[in-house]
């Protein structure tokens, strides 16, 4: 069966949520049925299937928000939150 396509906010309501140097909070639920990013009460909400096990989900997290925002995942850099559901990311130049 094949996995149904993720819908993603566009990447300027992403860009809307970072702060003046370029971090985005982002609260994560992994091990979630289906994957996606939602827009909530100025708050971004993202949901993977990756379990928090060995980095799983944050790589997995770093893949969603590159893709919506048409970057590298090499051009998000994990700041806080590794073993949180609450993680910054900062969106490099």
């Amino acid at each position: 069966m094949a996995r149904a396509k993720v819908e993603l906010p566009s990447a300027g309501s992403l860009l809307a949520l970072a702060d003046g140097e370029g971090r985005l909070a982002v609260r994560v639920t992994p091990g979630a049925k289906t994957e996606g990013l939602e827009i909530g009460a100025d708050q971004l909400h993202a949901k993977v299937r990756a379990k928090p096990e060995d980095g799983k989900a944050n790589e997995a997290v770093r893949a969603l928000l590159a893709a919506a925002l048409d970057l590298a995942p090499s051009r998000l850099t994990l700041l806080r939150g590794a073993t949180s559901r609450e993680k910054l990311f900062r969106i490099l130049p």
